[in-house]
């Protein structure tokens, strides 16, 4: 049939091949049939109804991009490919803007239709080129997961992510492609045939997931995040020129001091403060704020710069760090480290008594930095415990920061930001690279200094920009939206409380609700309420205000190192100062801005899934050793298929099924976010306190199942709180009679009531 295909004169068709090949009409639909099995397979294209031999490229097709070449262009692959023909032809994907100005295409995993620019014969070295019409699939994140082996040859892909726990795939004997028990890898999805079952063929062995340094690898793969830089980025980053001194105004006697984590692995800002000895301003402080010129060495338009803007930002997990920069730049250039001349960007801020900013400025400077300090160390200093190093800072560098701290915060606090105390975990490894302990570090005022200069330095930026008509990439937040509202004021009601009615909808109130609940047992109930009411930050040409901050407008300037919306803030600023090498030399449209702007709120959202997955399943990692111990915790979710709770102490999240519940009917009352027996009227709801058993970890997945130890929750007396009934509705409840103790698979999170 391939050779009538190929060796005909006019168009063929189903008809003409059916009459061809004398085929009777009672079997056309087999013949239906095979023509679409060799379209699956790629050996046969139809087009308008015809079908053609699949030996040269149509002009326009469907391709997969798969990869980037070392200039950091994205090559794509034919869909359908006859493998008799040899290896596929490879199509470098030109970067134009189209006449929209979206750039294309998204990103390594999707599908789109291209149109060719060279004929349809391959070309000498079977390389084609063309650009993006449309997109026809979203990226997809590879598949990844555990391999079970078979002894008998073979085995089983066990999927990594959650939402796919449950559905194992067979590999077969001979596809291992040396993957051993229990390694992590990457699969590709087979089907032997139109109608065949599916399997898993290993296309990668990505280690042993036993060890904790493997863990942080399963979102990389799975959020596609570049690990690895091309080569030719890591050639530019060892070439750069080294920062001058000509052009910049000498702050090298400035005793400016960096403050980070003890585990930081950038030190790109640096501060310093004095009291102001200007008769106009009594009280008031002068601050400087130095952050690393990596303009400087990050070009616009360079293989250093395309490479940022496709990562975005660094991502940090427990045990690496994938950066937006390489480490000449990060770790080396642009590092501030004491004693060592190094460029920046500098803010300088008059501070008035009542802690509002008088005036700022900004200069391309040169500092040396006088010392590498951490949080507790200098906390400790400032408490009268100071160490070797910090014994000759305390009283002309430190304890001046921390009293212009003490006035910038009286305009916080008439500002009223957002004031959610949200604990964040920390994730402390040994010397082995194991998991030693999973600790909630206290948020210290040295914490407090160092993020408040920040945000005044980055309000200063956005003004410099705004009042110059530059460009500016604005961090915005908005408001909640009215659904979110409506939700939280059914919940307040639920415990006796109310919003009061107001004008335009501000952060101070949400600070009156958790000042009314402080203390009480409702307290971690409202917080998780308020968290999840709120809107996502993100990266915006157009300003809508930064609610969280209560700040009229708000960029990033701080962090260049790590956040590419910082360098080009940075850009903008050496523009408004006509300040030299490194500055924005074009006018971006507001179409640009608004691309790029998505392009790094995608990345920050996938740094952060990927961070925040990986600390589950280190401590699912962690906990796994503890399997039947006893834990306190709080139910920080409510649905019809059971409850979410957080662990005291580790933060770590884990699930309880309805079905353990109890022996009774269980139904989900909307209204008050709980479950509620129909024979005893126990209510679960958000923010119980509980005891629960470790039943079940799942490192890999970060999956933790609990059952409870208690019987009812206990209200503010210790007895069993009671709600009211309320009528019943289709699929509301789910009916438990059993307890559920087999393995934590979806099915242990859908309840039998049908939805």
């Amino acid at each position: 049939m391939l050779d009538f295909v190929r060796e005909a004169h006019g168009p063929v068709g189903k008809r003409e091949i059916a009459r061809a090949f004398s085929v009777r009409s009672s079997d056309k639909s087999r013949l239906k049939e095979l023509i679409l099995d060799m379209e699956e397979e790629g050996v046969l294209e139809r087009r308008r109804r015809r079908v053609t031999r699949h030996e040269a490229l149509p002009p326009v097709l469907a391709a997969d991009i798969r990869e980037r070449d070392s200039d950091g262009e994205f090559i794509a692959f034919p869909v359908e490919w006859n493998a008799e023909l040899g290896s596929p032809p490879r199509i470098v994907v030109r970067s134009e803007r189209s006449a929209r100005g979206r750039s294309t295409p998204p990103g390594i995993g999707s599908r789109v239709l291209i149109k060719l620019d060279n004929d349809a014969e391959p070309p000498a070295d079977n390389t084609f080129s063309g650009r993006v019409i449309k997109v026809l699939a979203e990226k997809k994140a590879p598949m990844l997961g555990l391999f079970r082996a078979n002894p008998a040859g073979g085995g089983f892909y066990v999927p990594v992510e959650k939402r796919e726990r449950g559905r194992e795939l067979p590999i077969m004997p001979g596809d291992e492609n040396g993957a051993r028990d229990g390694d992590l890898v990457s699969a590709s999805l087979i089907r032997a045939g139109r109608f065949g079952a599916p399997y898993a063929r290993v296309r990668e062995r990505l280690g042993s997931v036993k060890s904790e340094k493997s863990v942080s690898l399963i979102a990389v793969h799975t959020h596609d995040i570049p690990l690895e830089f091309p080569q030719s980025v890591a050639a530019e980053a060892e070439s750069v020129r080294k920062a001058v001194m000509k052009g910049r105004d000498d702050w090298r006697d400035v005793p400016f001091v960096t403050i980070d984590p003890p585990d930081a692995k950038d030190h790109d800002d640096a501060v310093f403060a004095v009291p102001d000895d200007a008769p106009d301003n009594p009280g008031g402080f002068i601050l400087k704020v130095a952050i690393a010129d990596v303009a400087w060495y990050v070009r616009p338009g360079s293989a250093l710069d395309r490479e940022a803007l496709r990562r975005g930002n660094s991502t940090y997990f427990p045990d690496r760090v994938v950066p937006m920069l390489p480490e000449r730049i990060s770790n080396d250039l642009c590092s501030l480290v004491p004693g060592v001349d190094r460029p920046a960007v500098a803010a300088r801020l008059v501070v008035g008594v009542d802690g509002r900013v008088r005036g700022s400025a900004f200069f391309r400077v040169m500092i040396r930095s006088r010392a590498r300090l951490y949080y507790e160390q200098v906390q400790a200093a400032v408490d009268g415990k100071p160490d070797d190093t910090t014994a000759s800072l305390v009283e002309a560098v430190l304890k001046p920061l921390f009293d212009a701290y003490r006035c910038v915060a009286r305009a916080r606090d008439a500002r009223s930001p957002l004031g959610l105390d949200l604990p964040e975990r920390k994730i402390l490894l040994n010397s082995e690279g194991h998991v030693d302990r999973v600790i909630v570090p206290p948020h210290l005022e040295a914490h407090r200094v160092i993020e408040e200069f920040m945000i005044l330095a980055n309000v200063a930026a956005a003004e410099l920009l705004e009042n110059s008509r530059l460009p500016l990439v604005y961090r915005v937040h908005d408001s909640p939206s009215p659904e979110k509202m409506r939700s939280i004021n059914e919940v307040l009601a639920s415990i006796g409380l109310k919003i009061p009615k107001q004008g335009a909808l501000r952060s101070r109130l949400f600070n009156g609700i958790l000042a009314a609940v402080k203390g009480s047992r409702h307290e971690m109930l409202i917080h998780e309420m308020v968290l999840r009411s709120q809107a996502q930050a993100e990266y915006s040409p157009d300003n809508i205000g930064h609610f969280g901050l209560n700040l009229r407008r708000y960029t990033h300037f701080t962090s260049p190192i790590r956040r590419y919306a910082d360098v080009m803030v940075h850009r903008g600023i050496l523009r408004a100062l006509n300040a030299g090498e490194g500055a924005l030399s074009g006018d971006l449209t507001h179409l640009e801005i608004t691309e790029i702007s998505s392009l790094i709120s995608a990345a920050e959202r996938r740094s952060m899934a990927a961070e925040r997955e990986t600390v589950d399943r280190l401590v699912a990692h962690y906990l796994s050793e503890r399997v039947g111990a006893s834990f306190e915790g709080g139910v920080t979710g409510v649905t019809k298929s059971g409850l979410f709770v957080r662990l005291n102490g580790t933060g770590a999240d884990g699930f309880i099924p309805v079905g353990s519940l109890g022996h009774e009917y269980f139904r989900f009352d909307e209204g008050r976010m709980a479950l509620v027996g129909d024979e005893s009227d126990v209510a679960w709801r958000l923010g119980d306190p509980v005891r629960v058993c470790l039943v079940e970890a799942v490192p890999a997945a970060g999956l933790l199942r609990f059952e409870l130890l208690d019987d009812a929750p206990a209200s503010s007396t210790g007895t069993r709180r009671r709600v009211a009934r309320s009528g019943r509705r289709s699929g509301e409840g789910t009916r438990s009679r059993r307890r559920i103790t087999g393995p934590l698979k979806e099915i242990d999170v859908v309840d039998s009531g049908g939805d």
